[in-house]
């Protein structure tokens, strides 16, 4: 049925998916025979190569997803290209941000333009992306949404306020939206990792705080992005059919959900 296609027939977009995380979801898609649009801002060259892997099932497209009009242009080639509509879209954009505790916003220093440059483009890139994708994900019965979140709103080891706030509030949007879409057979999921092992966004973290998040984790190790991968690939996959409105931990079980 259409809301539970194959991975290796379906069509899914990836916020992002230059460098990083976003690379290895990509990677992990192809991998089971899905096209893959690699969605990206800067990263021109890492998006093409990554595409090149793949010519035939990979399309790079640059956008940036707090535009209304790229991303609904990025859609509209999406499906020239494939001949069909996006059928999981994943959000994982993640505004220009590092995992540095050391040069973080802290309570006295915080400011509302720091709160807004990651609503902007967690929160915003998300509404656009998703509205974007619907009228082809309705036009063939359904599809998979899949947000990437983090663990830190439940378990703050570093308090990244901003980039914590703006998760959250996808958490809030990953609900509420489950709710409205679940009869047009869309599933609308979330994906919250910790600290992975490693990303651009991490590479500034230091050694000692891999290590201690480590030593408390029951898996006594960081997750890495291809671990964080495959879970993606069970939301977007007929054996998730039944799932909506959740957010997976994927941390090695360092918060329990």
């Amino acid at each position: 049925m259409p809301t539970a296609l194959p991975l290796s027939q379906q069509v899914v977009l990836i916020t992002g998916a230059s460098r990083g995380l976003g690379a290895c979801l990509a990677h992990a898609f192809l991998a089971q025979g899905a096209r893959v649009v690699v969605n990206y801002l800067n990263s021109t060259d890492a998006a093409e190569a990554l595409a090149a892997q793949a010519p035939e099932r990979a399309l790079a497209i640059q956008a940036d997803v707090r535009d209304p009009v790229a991303v609904k242009a990025m859609f509209t080639t999406a499906k020239a290209h494939f001949g069909m509509p996006v059928t999981t879209l994943i959000n994982n954009a993640l505004p220009d941000f590092s995992f540095n505790g050391d040069a973080r916003p802290t309570p006295d220093t915080l400011t509302w333009e720091n709160l807004d440059q990651q609503l902007q483009g967690v929160a915003r890139g998300a509404l656009n992306t998703i509205q974007a994708a619907l009228p082809g994900m309705r036009e063939q019965g359904g599809g998979r949404i899949i947000n990437i979140g983090t663990n830190l709103f439940q378990n703050p080891v570093v308090p990244y306020h901003d980039y914590t706030a703006a998760k959250a509030a996808l958490l809030s949007l990953t609900r509420t939206l489950s709710n409205d879409l679940g009869p047009d057979g869309i599933t609308v999921n979330m994906l919250s990792g910790g600290l992975l092992r490693t990303t651009d966004a991490s590479a500034a973290t230091p050694e000692a705080v891999f290590d201690l998040i480590a030593a408390n984790t029951p898996l006594r190790r960081v997750t890495t992005p291809e671990e964080f991968a495959d879970a993606a690939l069970f939301f977007a996959s007929p054996w998730s059919r039944a799932v909506t409105g959740q957010n997976l931990v994927v941390d090695g079980g360092l918060v329990k959900n």
